[in-house]
């Protein structure tokens, strides 16, 4: 039966009930548990195409356990058609608007239970952030993972492609052969970006049927467990277990152990603060660091690997690693499933489902374990290291096991940019030397909205001259398909009068994965002592202007009006 609450409510205004009369819900309807099934369905991009037909499947599982689901829809967009333009400025303040848009949804109606649908970069955080702000009972269905292009590629294809073709040296048929292939079926992209990344968390953190993130999109499998989890939510209801008795601190710290074995996107150091501020908790990037001196790193997946996503699931997906990880993990936190950790797990176990997916990945000939190592096959420790120093006082962030060794120490002079697009535009006409290390401003949360640097790495990774001595550093972000020396989250940003906007060409940046330190450390090319530089500095900070910035209107002035820093998860205030 439905809550008091709502039974309240709908006598108050008698035209409560006429209104869900007018659509397709019978007498009976109105007195059962009403779930609201919250999804992003539309033509944005293939991780969200097929979402109509899970929340259908989903809606068919409240049904039978029960249930009155109820259908509402906030459309999410994709980095892939921002790139390269101030479209991209505009990614991560959907994660906020998407979220209050579920907050809107789930206030104007007491619903007993919530279904949230998503599986990409910012739709998947935002509905974690709204599940943790409204606290019902809450389960989380992931859009699952593309299916692979040819020779196990990804979509990522298209940097290359891109920085090649602006060059002259890629030819029509392999332009048209990539957009033909790249995207070959609906789901999230086929590496451990930050859309895989955030399914993964998901389901790290309880919020996910075990075995549903980066499940193959178009398997039945996940046609199944997404009628399940209708059933689950009701479950979930008549419990009581809403979404902050599995939102815990130990949930997060499962999730954050997860990470570093699977080399998750440095954007989920964004998503996972943000997601643990609606419950006034925090997590501190910092712990990304040392838990991942402490996990071993399992997987073998692109962009840090060979292998693709639906291979991943194949090997046992996250609940392989959590078991792998067992000792390490509190088995004991609660899950959507009503259950805990370690019941989930031993409940697939005797399901089959581990042996099913073995079965599927004999059809590629790939043994597991070249896809997840067991933490005695492994030698590497976690993924994500967190960078300090007179660049970034308040840190900064690299993913080093997307980083050549060769590259964890450097020093190189600074080619200082404004914006990514003149930076871009620099590397594609050959203007930046071996050696150096190219600086973004400005493109922080406050400055534009953070928007990702994935063009730009990539022009640098496929430009044979630049590979492997050439760095970048930023108070912007990165895609989660970006490899090689990327430095990320500048704090305090270029905006606020961080120490990078007082960086000038020529100036000698260290960078120190290995020491954890992120520094200038020269002038004009020349080593100076550390007092000497902070006194060249101090003299650049009295004489620093805050160059104009383009006006921002509507959600983008709000957000980089009220945005917090994005060592603290770049939310809104």
């Amino acid at each position: 039966m439905m809550n008091q609450r709502f039974r309240d409510v709908r006598n108050l205004w008698l035209q409560s009930d006429a209104l869900r009369l007018g659509m397709n819900w019978s007498e009976e309807d109105t007195d059962k548990m009403h779930i609201l099934v919250d999804d992003v369905q539309g033509d944005s991009h293939p991780g969200s195409f097929h979402l109509d037909v899970l929340n259908d499947e989903a809606c068919i599982g409240v049904y039978e356990a029960g249930g009155k689901p109820a259908k509402f829809h906030v459309t999410d967009i994709c980095d892939g058609w921002a790139q390269g333009h101030d479209g991209m400025n505009y990614i991560l303040p959907s994660r906020e608007v998407i979220a209050d848009m579920v907050e809107i949804h789930a206030s104007v109606v007491p619903w007993d239970g919530m279904i949230l649908l998503s599986g990409c970069d910012k739709s998947a955080p935002a509905h974690l952030m709204a599940a943790a702000r409204m606290d019902l009972p809450t389960l989380h269905i992931p859009s699952g993972s593309m299916r692979s292009g040819p020779n196990i590629s990804t979509s990522g294809l298209a940097g290359p492609i891109t920085a090649r073709s602006k060059k002259g040296l890629a030819s029509k048929k392999e332009i048209r052969d990539y957009q033909l292939t790249g995207c070959p079926s609906c789901g999230a992209c086929q590496f451990m970006g930050t859309a895989s990344t955030m399914q993964c968390m998901a389901e790290a953190l309880g919020m996910a049927l075990p075995g549903t993130a980066v499940m193959p999109a178009t398997f039945m499998d996940i046609r199944r467990m997404a009628r399940t989890a209708g059933k689950a939510v009701i479950n979930l209801a008549k419990q009581g277990i809403t979404a902050s008795k599995i939102l815990t601190p130990a949930a997060f710290e499962n999730a954050i152990k997860v990470h570093a074995a699977i080399g998750g996107s440095t954007n989920a150091l964004l998503h996972l603060p943000a997601i643990a501020h609606e419950l006034d908790l925090e997590v501190d990037p910092r712990r990304f660091d040392q838990i991942g001196q402490e996990i071993k790193y399992l997987t073998n997946i692109q962009p840090s690997g060979r292998y693709v996503t639906e291979l991943f699931w194949f090997a046992g997906g996250i609940p392989m690693i959590q078991w792998l990880l067992k000792d390490q993990l509190d088995l004991t936190v609660m899950t959507v499933t009503g259950r805990m950790l370690g019941d989930n797990l031993e409940q697939l176990w005797q399901d089959g489902f581990f042996d099913r997916g073995l079965n599927y990945l004999k059809t590629y000939s790939i043994p597991p374990e070249e896809i997840i190592k067991t933490p005695e096959q492994s030698d590497k420790y976690g993924s994500i290291a967190i960078l300090d120093g007179n660049i970034a006082p308040d840190g900064a962030v690299v993913k080093y096991s997307a980083v050549i060794e060769s590259m964890h120490k450097h020093v190189g002079r600074a080619a200082v940019f404004n914006s990514e697009e003149a930076a871009q535009e620099a590397i594609i006409a050959g203007r930046i030397e071996p050696g150096a290390v190219v600086v973004i401003r400005y493109e922080g949360p406050k400055g534009s909205g953070m928007p990702e640097m994935f063009m730009t790495t990539d022009a640098i990774v496929f430009d044979e001259k630049l590979d492997g001595t050439v760095a970048l550093i930023t108070d912007g972000r990165f895609s989660g398909a970006s490899r090689g020396p990327c430095i990320g989250h500048i704090s305090p940003e270029a905006v606020e009068g961080g120490p990078i906007a007082l960086l000038e060409d020529g100036d000698l940046i260290e960078i120190n994965i290995i020491g954890r330190g992120l520094n200038i450390i020269g002038i004009n090319g020349k080593a100076m002592t550390a007092a000497e530089v902070d006194t060249i500095m101090e003299a650049r900070r009295v004489a620093w202007k805050l160059p104009e910035q383009k006006p921002k209107r509507g959600i983008l002035g709000r957000y980089t009006r009220s945005a917090v820093s994005a060592m603290a998860g770049a939310y809104m205030k």
